[in-house]
């Protein structure tokens, strides 16, 4: 048993794999690495160094095109965005700038510049970024608080639906994917956090403040 770092209502035990634990949070239906499973700052630095991803490989680009597509439609070049989670290469940084784009990167290992997190924008984006969260409910909090009204957070992950074995599921076998979402768990934190709507598709999910 451990207590959901998104709901805080108890999760119990789910499944092992390689001496990691996983729990399971009837609440919000996510599922969670226990705690003393995670790695350290250090391991998890080194890992996403090993990342060989190049912002100007086309298959890279693919990848996070829904999320960029998706500015470039509901949003114009002089609105405010940030790329939350922007990693070793910031594909979407440089995707939106070459567009003229007022974007601007953040990452907690690779561009840490704390005085991005106290202004406030139109848009947020955050590719791959929220399987990573050791605190999932302070994170939406400051994302939330970091939009303004009406603004939008595009995030990018793969959910889990119980249809599928979570034994057979290659995402979890990311060490460093700590948290994971089903389509309920989305709408726990369109509720609880705060935003007005939400919309899940294939490769997106749009919240709006």
């Amino acid at each position: 048993m451990m207590i959901c770092s998104l709901c805080k209502a108890n999760a119990e035990y789910f499944y092992s794999r390689l001496e990691k634990e996983y729990f399971f949070c009837h609440q919000c239906f996510s599922i969670s690495m226990g705690i003393q499973n995670r790695m350290n700052a250090n391991q998890e630095k080194a890992h996403y160094e090993k990342h060989l991803n190049d912002v100007h490989d086309k298959g890279y680009q693919q990848f996070v095109s829904p999320i960029v597509n998706a500015i470039l439609d509901q949003f114009k070049a002089e609105h405010r965005g940030l790329d939350f989670g922007s990693g070793t290469a910031p594909v979407i940084t440089k995707m939106l700038r070459d567009q003229k784009y007022q974007v601007f990167g953040y990452d907690l290992y690779f561009e840490n510049k704390p005085e991005l997190l106290a202004k406030k924008y139109d848009y947020i984006a955050c590719c791959e970024v929220m399987e990573h969260f050791y605190n999932p409910k302070k994170e939406f909090e400051m994302l939330f608080n970091m939009l303004l009204t009406e603004g939008k957070l595009f995030c990018k992950t793969s959910l889990y639906d119980e249809k599928e074995s979570f034994g057979t599921w290659y995402y979890k076998n990311d060490l460093t994917h700590v948290f994971f979402y089903h389509k309920k768990t989305i709408e726990w934190i369109a509720k609880n956090i705060g935003f007005t709507s939400y919309i899940i598709e294939e490769d997106l999910i749009t919240f709006t403040k």
